[in-house]
């Protein structure tokens, strides 16, 4: 068995829909589907979740909903009409979502999380309904009823462990079952979305859950590439990539694949497959547990923004019993993730994702890491991006990191911070954000390509 998931660009239209059932209908083994909401059918066209969003906020706001609403209904309008479906299907997607916004009209989160979910949940009713209509049996399976049940928390659901073992039925049901992605159902029986871009995730927990052969992830590239493709010509495609270079990659700004997808897939050792919904004989990207390691070292390189550097001096600081727990525990008070932890002696630098310091919780930190840690300095530094070089053979090979910096100082990108896991899968550098492109550019070319083409 196969499950397969298709991104919203695969279903942006009706004519996509007929594509992304060829495809279904091409592998007998190709028995559960897990699709997105519309995306877009155009370079300036709007998401089909974001219309929900702003139909959401239209709410919130307590402005005219109907025009917002009929925004939505159009998008599924105009696929129900391309493939002439039964016009009853716009009737139930007009319905359920006056009922979503009814029950929760007053509880901003669950209003969000029940109309977000929804470009995802009509959306599978639909595909159910074509693949009927082309004389399959197809059935449309909520997450509720496949088992996904989710953490209560709006926004940022989390799988519950209890869900593998629901999710294992659906190995025992016949014909091909069309699943929403991107949310979960709480215990306390309320819709719940996983973070933006989640259908991955909603993906791989299926896969996992019944212990799927391969797990097919459907997209709008041949494959994952070692680089960002607008950022260099014809970059390097990549046919196979561990479990740890892509979720560090995917962590690092690529998008093709959700970097919270993989942990499902990783415990249970299933490969997944990327491949192109618009040319799907091509062979696409493998994602394994083991590769063979061959060839350039450095699988990939690529970068995020967003980031600040709260960076502290204090001498003797290596010598102070307690100072990095309770440093930390300072940022856990305010519910503050951090991502990396570079230190000196008497320095250590916290990188977090600037977006976590708002609503005064960068002057309250500050203050109590001046009062209670008794620091001598304190600065924040902020436009950071991080660019990563990712590849399991680094560190059998020498002169990897001399490469990277020799590449940096050539195209005059000063580098503000260097980081390396004990793992040795990625090297880390911290750059100006307007830097990060010419950085990656930089680094793409001195490890892919012999001559300097920046």
């Amino acid at each position: 068995m196969k499950v397969v998931k298709f991104g919203g660009s695969s279903l942006a239209s009706g004519a996509q829909f007929n594509k992304v059932a060829n495809i279904i209908l091409s592998d007998s083994k190709r028995k559960i589907v897990v699709v997105s909401a519309p995306g877009k059918r155009y370079a300036d066209d709007i998401k089909t979740t974001d219309l929900l969003i702003a139909l959401a906020r239209t709410i919130i706001e307590g402005g005219e909903k109907e025009k917002a609403l009929e925004s939505v209904i159009q998008r599924f309008a105009d696929i129900v009409s391309n493939l002439t479906l039964d016009k009853t299907l716009l009737m139930n997607i007009d319905r359920d979502l006056r009922g979503l916004i009814s029950q929760y009209e007053n509880d901003v989160p669950r209003l969000m999380d029940a109309l977000m979910a929804s470009g995802e949940n009509q959306n599978a009713k639909l595909m159910a309904a074509y693949l009927t209509k082309r004389g399959q049996e197809a059935t449309y399976v909520s997450p509720g009823e496949a088992g996904m049940v989710v953490t209560d928390d709006p926004g940022n659901a989390r799988i519950l462990p209890e869900s593998y073992e629901k999710l294992r039925n659906l190995k025992q049901t016949s014909g091909i079952l069309v699943i929403p992605g991107f949310f979960g159902v709480s215990k306390q029986g309320h819709i719940v979305t996983f973070p933006r871009g989640g259908s991955d995730i909603s993906g791989s927990i299926v896969a996992a859950g019944v212990e799927a052969e391969v797990y097919e992830n459907f997209t709008d590239v041949d494959s994952v590439y070692s680089v960002n493709p607008q950022l260099v010509d014809a970059p390097k495609e990549m046919r196979e990539i561990s479990y740890r270079e892509m979720r560090e990659l995917a962590y690092s700004g690529f998008s093709v694949f959700h970097d919270e997808a993989l942990q499902p897939v990783v415990t249970k050792k299933i490969p997944v497959c990327v491949k192109n919904t618009n040319h799907p004989e091509a062979e696409g990207t493998r994602i394994v547990a083991e590769r063979s390691q061959n060839g350039c070292p450095v699988v990939g390189i690529a970068s995020d923004k967003g980031f600040l550097s709260i960076n502290i001096t204090k001498y003797l600081m290596n010598r102070e019993v307690g100072f990095g727990r309770h440093l930390l525990e300072i940022l856990e008070d305010e519910c503050i993730s951090f991502e990396h932890t570079p230190s000196g002696i008497d320095n250590m630098s916290i990188i977090l994702r600037d977006h976590q310091l708002r609503n005064g919780k960068e002057e309250r930190i500050l203050e109590r890491i001046r009062t209670e840690l008794k620091v001598e300095d304190i600065q924040v530094e902020r436009n950071l991006a991080l660019v990563m070089v990712v590849g399991e053979g680094m560190c059998r090979t020498v002169g990897i990191a001399s490469k990277a910096t020799e590449a940096l100082a050539e195209a005059g990108v000063n580098i503000k911070m260097i980081n390396q896991g004990s793992s040795e899968v990625s090297m880390m550098f911290g750059v100006d954000a307007q830097q990060a492109d010419l950085a990656v550019r930089s680094l793409y070319y001195k490890y892919f390509a012999p001559v300097n083409q920046i």
